[in-house]
């Protein structure tokens, strides 16, 4: 039988959204939340799918090393490329695509949860992305 277990991420990061046409194009930061719904098929001797400790430091070790006080921007952003690049010190992360809710919790499920979760006997079926209190968006695995 499949058990769930999920951890929640803090962090904070900066975007902005290419040809969004409102007050979001601007370069603008969010106090994020991550909610990693993790599913495995086996307990250990425990009774885990996974320590909850050992997920913590599998996704937020990733987070913190990438997202975590960074601006993320589309690959197709030039422009906040350049300026990024113009202050000492800078961190950003490029996505492939613009860096909406939906999409940063597709990132994280699809690419960055398979290579965190290797060889733990789990897998994420679901990422919850709070970027403020009341709005979040979600990427499930059908």
């Amino acid at each position: 039988m499949p058990l769930t277990i999920m951890r929640r991420i803090r962090f904070c990061a900066g975007h902005r959204l290419l040809r969004h046409g409102g007050m979001c194009e601007h370069f603008h930061g969010h106090n994020y939340t991550a909610d990693f719904f993790v599913v495995g098929d086996e307990q250990d001797e425990v009774g885990r799918v996974l320590d909850f400790s050992d997920l913590k430091r599998r996704v937020k070790g990733w987070i913190d090393e990438n997202w975590d006080h960074a601006f993320l921007i589309s690959h197709e952003d030039d422009n906040a490329r350049k300026a990024l690049e113009m202050v000492e010190p800078s961190r950003f992360f490029v996505l492939p695509y613009n860096p909406t809710a939906e999409n940063m919790a597709k990132y994280l499920l699809e690419e960055m949860c398979p290579h965190a979760l290797e060889g733990s006997g789990a897998r994420a079926t679901s990422v919850r992305l709070w970027e403020t209190e009341d709005s979040y968006a979600e990427a499930t695995l059908s």
